[in-house]
């Protein structure tokens, strides 16, 4: 699928997806990546669901975000919440949905100004 970005500012917006790969601004991301409006894009060093760790999620407890959407891959699938835990200690909501849905969920909420970070897993 591909989206239009908005031409209104500087920040990270999803443009395109599709299997095995996102585009951010325009640039193709073929592995796992950590997404916040204002910031470089992090290659996430997750490809596989049963892979997740709590230190995936804690990379992004820095960042303070109000809400992690994480797309979970091509199918709707739950992290444990030990893997959460780091996040939801310091009261930073986790939304979980497929990576589809992940990535148009993060435009709408970065568009309307919340401070949200996307985990978008991509399984090799």
């Amino acid at each position: 699928m591909k989206l239009h970005q908005d031409s209104s500012g500087a920040l990270n917006t999803v443009t395109g997806y599709g299997a095995g790969y996102v585009e951010i601004n325009l640039v193709r991301h073929a592995g796992s990546i950590l997404l916040l409006p204002d910031a470089p894009v992090i290659a996430w060093p997750v490809s596989a669901f049963d892979q997740l760790s709590a230190e995936h999620f804690a990379m992004l407890v820095d960042a303070a975000p109000e809400v992690v959407v994480f797309g979970g891959g091509e199918r709707l699938r739950f992290p444990h919440p030990s893997l959460t835990a780091a996040l939801t200690a310091k009261r930073i909501g986790v939304e979980t949905m497929d990576f589809k849905a992940a990535c148009r969920t993060y435009n709408i909420l970065m568009a309307e100004g919340r401070k949200v970070a996307a985990a978008l897993l991509i399984e090799a």
